[in-house]
């Protein structure tokens, strides 16, 4: 059972107790110690006669005092056998062990506060302690100020950062923390024995294990702490900035981190504070990483600080490609369309280092389900990608063979990102569709439209102002406003679409295929348009194309622009012709003046900013209709002239209803085999609500039926002309409105 309250509060009870009932009112002495209080931690490991050498030990470090006294501690107390080990292991006698040495290992062998097996993975929260969620505490050992130097060779006195914005408090010594494994703790978080003996390979694992020890007699009561026996000596362990900077077969990743991310401040107070303990008059600069918006900073000890004790509980990890995995990837990747990293912007080289850094501990058998800043899982085989493994002071660190797949730099989006000449495209996608594209799990293809085709076309960017300005081709004149930013958002988004298929993979068969917005492109002979290109007679070149992750993108010649003509009008342009099959039926659109604005090109009805598609009956069809006196027309046979301008209200009527109800409201549809069934269009019944046709619709065909079982078919070859987020279909027979 957990204890309900701290171990000092059995102390002072148990004194409280002993005192009241050996001893009578008269023969009260307060100032004795009483009888049956166990020793102090010293003394209790002299009476323990297996801790001869630790004893030593503490002598060497000036420790015996503090051990032999008042005070609150937890002792991991290594056994003479452990010690034999050690220094067998590491050709070092207790004759050779020096007092900064030894002062070092009793630092790291101290917990502040006493603790029992039971209480230790106990979590100590500002609002109590939390069950079985800590395998951290923190210890007597610190680092303070040491020997650096700049990324460009200068020798610096510095100090570790001991917070992740603020650089550093100067009443914190930054105390490293050990870590420990107990069974509660492992079975309240789905770990097994294979988590601790991935670190630890050669040490079983016993339910309580420290660091790199087993436990070998827990809860050693002490008058002032507690004790845990461990049959291995472990020594303070590096911080993550600490452990890169000495190992040389990660110093790619280090002088990234050195060069880019990492600022020396100085600080008076630590400053004053060195010359006051040293009589030297050195500056004293705080090592921070404040040139980037780092995940965390490599050399913090305490967690994120956002309660005293949040350390107990949490831990970073890092994730660090060594040299021969990370050149290639920076050389391929990163620098495909940079000179050097000098020149790459600093937000890529931030998702770079943070694409590797975890603000809690990825434990060997959660991989998968633990995510970085991204929200990206670890993306390496715990099997065959870490070749290096470590628990340090401040994290868990893997060495790897291979660089996290961040979808920055891996999906379609990366083609962007991280080539200079598409720098608005990118800024644009980072308003809104970024987080789309980003998706591994998705394929998409990008039409790629550079800085120079943005500028071309009169669209430019000011940074200062953070302005998106349009300049007409041929004219002098800059606007600026919101106006100009979503007509850019909207090329954008016609630039990029949806394809789980891999539609597009072939750009040399003729196809229309719908966009992220809604809207349509038309693509053949490599070639690629939109509405707005189809006004101007005009197609894109596709320059090159590139795979990756999630997709493939085309580079482009123009932009896909979107067309600035209401959907009549382009009906209009279909009919033109007294030849064409559009005809007719753009003769009795444009002559009805409720049905069409014929200023603006606008069908009543329709609405700026939503989707339509347009059933347009061939000529054979109009006169069918004529024929059955659903449309207006003159004499009185068998055939019919139709009446393009009639004069009742009756006839005028009678078009307006008729062109309503070829209009699907707010949906666009071509024959893709996507979407069939019952849809709404613009003529509306007495409660008005949209009358329906059905549309069956399949890949190169579609049927349309109105609610008379009237069937029409779609005229595929003549069909899917682009309008203004709307297409236009040509069709052998009519709709009965």
């Amino acid at each position: 059972m957990k204890h309900q309250y701290p171990l000092r509060t059995f102390f002072i009870f148990f004194i409280s107790v002993s005192l009241l009932v050996s001893c009578s009112r008269e023969e009260l002495d307060i100032y004795a110690r009483p009888e049956g209080l166990e020793p102090p931690i010293y003394q209790q490991l002299q009476a323990k006669k297996k801790f001869n050498t630790l004893l030593q030990v503490i002598d060497k470090s000036g420790y015996q005092r503090t051990l032999s006294s008042a005070g609150y501690w937890t002792m991991f107390a290594p056994n003479d056998d452990a010690f034999a080990k050690y220094f067998q292991k590491n050709n070092l006698s207790i004759n050779s062990l020096d007092s900064t040495k030894a002062r070092e290992l009793i630092q790291y062998l101290l917990v502040y506060n006493a603790f029992d097996k039971d209480r230790l993975d106990d979590y100590q929260s500002t609002t109590g302690w939390i069950p079985s969620k800590a395998f951290r505490r923190r210890t007597a050992y610190y680092t303070g100020f040491y020997n650096d130097q700049t990324f460009e060779g200068n020798p610096v006195k510095a100090v570790a950062s001991n917070r992740n914005s603020t650089a550093y408090v100067n009443a914190d010594n930054n105390n490293k923390y050990l870590s420990y494994f107990t069974d509660t703790y492992f079975a309240d978080k789905g770990l097994t024995a294979a988590d601790y003996s991935y670190f630890y390979p050669s040490v079983p694992y016993t339910g309580f294990n420290v660091m790199d020890a087993k436990v070998v007699e827990k809860d050693i009561v002490a008058e002032n702490g507690m004790i845990h026996e461990i049959d291995n000596v472990f020594t303070a362990q590096p911080s993550i900035e600490e452990y890169l900077r000495n190992k040389p077969e990660y110093s790619e990743f280090r002088k990234i981190l050195d060069k880019y991310a990492v600022n020396f401040i100085p600080n008076a107070e630590a400053t004053k504070k060195y010359q006051i303990l040293t009589g030297k008059s050195d500056q004293v600069y705080v090592k921070s990483y404040s040139k980037q918006a780092l995940t965390f900073w490599p050399n913090n000890e305490n967690y994120t600080k956002f309660s005293d004790n949040d350390g107990q509980q949490e831990a970073w990890s890092i994730f660090v490609p060594n040299n021969e995995t990370l050149q290639p990837f920076l050389k391929n990747v990163i620098l495909e369309n940079y000179a050097s990293l000098d020149v790459v912007p600093s937000t890529v080289i931030a998702d770079l280092l943070n694409a590797h850094l975890w603000s809690s501990s990825v434990w060997p058998s959660k991989f998968k389900s633990t995510f970085n800043g991204f929200g990206e899982e670890a993306r390496f085989d715990p099997a065959t990608n870490i070749i290096d493994k470590k628990v340090l002071s401040n994290g868990f660190f893997y060495g790897t063979n291979k660089v996290q797949e961040t979808n920055v730099f891996s999906t379609v989006y990366a083609k962007a990102y991280l080539d200079p000449k598409y720098s608005i495209m990118t800024r644009l996608l980072n308003l809104d569709l970024r987080p789309t594209i980003l998706n591994p799990r998705f394929k998409y293809t990008v039409f790629m439209m550079s800085d120079d085709a943005f500028k071309a076309a009169g669209y430019d960017y000011d940074g200062a102002k953070n302005e998106w300005g349009y300049t007409a081709p041929g004219t002098t004149t800059r606007t600026v406003g919101d106006i100009n930013r979503n007509n850019l958002l909207r090329m954008v988004a016609t630039s990029i679409i949806a394809t789980p298929d891999n539609e597009l993979d072939n750009l040399s068969k003729d196809g229309i295929i719908d966009a992220l917005n809604g809207e349509y492109i038309r693509f053949g002979q490599n070639k690629v348009y939109s509405a707005g290109l189809a006004d101007a007679n005009r197609t894109l070149s596709i320059l090159g194309s590139k795979t990756a992750t999630n997709g493939k993108v085309y580079y482009t010649d123009g932009l896909l622009r979107f067309t600035e003509l209401n959907i009549g009008r382009h009906i209009e342009l279909l009919g033109t012709a007294t030849t064409s099959p559009f005809y007719s039926f753009v003769q009795f659109l444009k002559n009805s003046a409720l049905a069409y604005n014929a200023a603006t090109g606008e069908i009543i009805g329709t609405a700026s900013g939503s989707f339509y598609t347009v059933f347009v009956p061939n000529n054979e069809a109009i006169q069918a209709a004529v024929n059955a006196g659903v449309l207006p027309g003159t004499g009185t046979g068998a055939v019919k002239t139709p009446n393009f301008n009639p004069t009742s209200n009756e006839d005028k009527l009678k078009v307006w209803n008729f062109i309503s109800y070829h209009v699907l409201n707010k949906k666009s549809l071509i024959p893709d085999g996507k979407e069939s069934g019952s849809m709404e269009t613009l003529l509306k019944d007495n409660t008005g609500d949209g009358i329906r046709v059905t549309v069956i619709n399949s890949v190169g065909a579609m049927q349309v039926t109105d609610r008379y079982s009237r069937k029409a078919i779609v005229n595929v070859a003549k069909s899917n002309n682009l309008s203004n987020r709307a297409v236009i279909h040509l069709m052998d027979n009519y709709l009965q409105p």
